[in-house]
Order: C-alpha cells, then structure tokens, then sequence
C-alpha cells in the first residue's frame, strides 16, 4: 500500500513574545520592525538547518521554504530560497526544494540554471515550484520590468496578465531545461533581445560558431540562440510544484505539463480538482491514476487532545492567522479570539487533535481527496523547533502509516 510523501514546509517567522495573539501583535507593534532584528534572523536561519535534519531523520520525503521579500513585521521572511536549498544539498538526503518561485517577478533564465545546479547537488533529490504570487507590496517592486502585478485569481485584466506571464515563464524554463539553445519569441520576454536582430557586435562570436551550439551565431555574427546551462541532473527535470488556490486554470494547466497541484483548499474544492486533473491530463494524452501529482498542504497540529489543539492555535498560528491572512482574504471572520480560532478549525485547511483524531480526519480528506503528497506548513519559530518536530514526528510515523496514496504502478502514459 503506497504512502503519502510528506514535505515540511516552513514559514520563517520572526517569533513576537505573548501567550496570545493580541500580546504577540502587541509585541510587534512596540518592538517594531520585528523583521528586521538581525540576530533574531541569524539565530532562526541557522536553527533551520537543524531542522530539516531532524526532518530528514523523521522520514520527510521532502523540506522547502518560500519566496516571500519585504516582511518587516516579521511573518514569513523568506527571500532567496535557492540559496537555502543549495545548502540543504549538503545537509540532508531528503528532497529539497521551494514552493515556490514567484515567476512574475523572476527571470526564468535564473531560475532555470539555479534549480538546475540544485537539482546536480542533490543528485536528483530536488523539486522546483512555481506560483503567481498575491502579495502586492513586494511582487509589484520585484516585478515592475515586466509590469505585472500581484493578483487573487479575481478574473481581472491584471490577474489574466499575471498568468500570461506565469505561463510564458514556467514554459520557458521547460524549454531552457530541454533544449539545447533557445531562440523564443515571447509575448513579455524574449531570447535572444532583441528577437529579430539578435545581439549584435558580441566579440567572441567567431569562437561560439566554432565551439558552441549549432546555429547560436547568425550568419551577421549576431547571436540568435542562447544556450541555457546546466540541464538538471533529473531527467527530464524535477518534479514541478504549481500553487493551487481556486482557479481552475491553474489544474488545467498542470495537467497539460505533469505538474503537481499544490492546494490550499478544502477536501469539496480539492477532491474536484482531483478529477478535473485526470480528464485533463487524459486530453494531453496523459493518463493519471485519480491522487497522482497531487499535493494537499494543511496546518496540522498532531498534539495530546483538542484542547492542547486549540492552545496551539492560540499561542503559534492566531496572530498571522488575524493580522496578515485576514486581510488578504476579507471572508474570513473577526472578532474576539475564540471567534477567530473557531473561524481556524472551520477553514478546513488547519487539522489537528490528538494521532487519533488527526488519522480520523486525514481518513476523511484520503475518501475525497488521496494525495500522492502532503505538505504541512508550520509557524516556525513562533512555534518552537523541539514542539513542533515533536508534532511532525507524530504525524510521519503514526498518522501517516494509516492513510493510502495512489497506487503509481497503475499509472500509464
């Protein structure tokens, strides 16, 4: 019986002091900006190499971070997760990798070779993923060449501009991966630039006709095809991670390109997704078992009961929960602090109780929705590291034995 492949994924939070929610917001507004406390950062950066490999030795399939600049207030500052993956090659011998690059704001020139050379440190132990990207304050800066802008998937113009250019990034990157040189006409980037003209007057023209690859010089001596380097190690590549939220598209999407969803939705959406995912891929003549690819990410605190649940909502999750989720997304409720964590274990995306009732309602998410991968995200370092691999202990070796991933073999291409 196949098992769900498990990725810790970390949201590097600065930690505020307080019991609760409202004292630790408290705390970061007199003690601001929380972000920026250098030591506290150089304390949390290196306390996470000993945990990704306290997680490697749990039994993680995979460790990962994010993209995210700019947080000053201390939530989720995770800048550069390229140069935290290629040092985990070194550290562990699970997978590595992020979720994800935010490819509006990223050259996928960069990202191409960077995950590349990631994925030759770990001699194939690497992952890519890619998302849009919704946070305005630094997606717009980071951005701003191709002027695009951060989006929720609202149906606007800027949200279809968005994912024209989430799309046209992504399938460069595949292209970089796989060809040998790259000539690509692309409607928000193009390679080589100019298009039409090449690059004219490179001096060692003569010696990249003569030694490169073939038709990378124009018969001028201009530059005509650029010559992405390395290929990963993986072939054809890593697997690719795509963040999922609502838009159908997106499914769609992953389907045509094998791509595995990465979703934060309840079991309903999610176990749709599911099967959309199968007719889609059957279209690009690709046939999926129903739970291939697919990635469920939830908030999942495995404790001693429902009560120690709810403390935890209350001193790890609440404060980023209220005061940077919540405005992000106006649907979810106000008010006071039991409100709020009642408003959290209604989401459907935060689980949590005692082993039994946690494998009681992964159980239940399994009937709708059985993931090949799941990836839990926790609020580290507002929760502390011992807590919470003792929780991810819990999970991989108690929960996780109980749950029935698809079965790969019957997959056929």
């Amino acid at each position: 019986m196949a098992k769900p492949k498990v990725i810790l994924q970390l949201y590097p939070v600065i930690p505020a002091e307080g019991d609760t929610a409202d004292e630790q917001y408290e705390f970061r507004k007199k003690n601001k900006p929380v972000g920026a406390n250098n030591e506290a950062y150089h304390k949390i950066l290196h306390e996470w190499t000993d945990i990704v490999k306290a997680a490697d030795q749990i039994g993680a399939w995979g460790v990962s971070t994010i993209e995210h600049h700019f947080h000053s207030e201390g939530y989720e500052v995770g800048p550069n997760p390229g140069i935290l993956n290629a040092y985990w090659a070194s550290q562990v011998n699970c997978h590595v990798g992020a979720l994800g690059y935010v490819m509006a704001t990223q050259d996928p020139v960069r990202v191409a070779e960077e995950t590349a050379i990631v994925d030759h440190l770990t001699k194939g132990r690497s992952f890519v993923g890619f998302a849009r990207g919704y946070q305005s304050r630094w997606a717009n800066v980071l951005g701003q060449l191709s002027e695009t802008v951060a989006t929720l998937s609202d149906g606007s113009s800027n949200d279809k501009k968005n994912r024209d250019i989430f799309e046209e990034r992504v399938e460069m990157v595949l292209e970089f991966w796989k060809d040998e040189a790259s000539r690509i006409d692309g409607k928000y980037y193009q390679v080589p630039y100019p298009f039409k003209e090449g690059v004219q007057g490179y001096p060692a023209a003569t010696t990249a006709a003569e030694a490169g690859v073939e038709g990378e010089v124009g018969p001028d001596g201009s530059i005509q095809k650029v010559s992405v380097l390395p290929k990963p190690y993986t072939k054809p590549h890593p697997p690719c991670f795509v963040a999922a939220m609502k838009s159908l598209e997106t499914i769609s999407f992953c389907a045509k390109h094998g791509f595995i969803p990465t979703y934060f939705m309840k079991d309903e959406d999610m176990a749709k997704c599911f099967d959309m995912y199968v007719e889609e891929g059957q279209k690009n003549g690709k046939h999926y078992v129903k739970g291939q690819n697919q990635n469920i990410v939830r908030w999942c605190h495995t404790t001693k009961d429902k009560a120690e649940y709810e403390k935890k909502l209350l001193a790890y999750d609440l404060d980023i929960y209220t005061n940077f989720y919540g405005p992000f997304f106006p649907q979810l409720p106000t008010g006071d602090e039991a409100t709020r964590i009642e408003s959290i274990k209604a989401s459907g995306i935060f689980l949590g109780g005692s082993v039994d009732d946690c494998i009681r309602e992964w159980q239940e998410t399994y009937s709708k929705a059985p993931g090949e991968y799941i990836t839990l995200i926790y609020h580290w370092a507002q929760q502390p590291a011992d807590d919470m691999l003792e929780e991810f202990d819990l999970f991989v070796n108690k929960v996780v034995p109980e749950l029935e991933a698809p079965e790969l073999s019957l997959a056929a291409e």
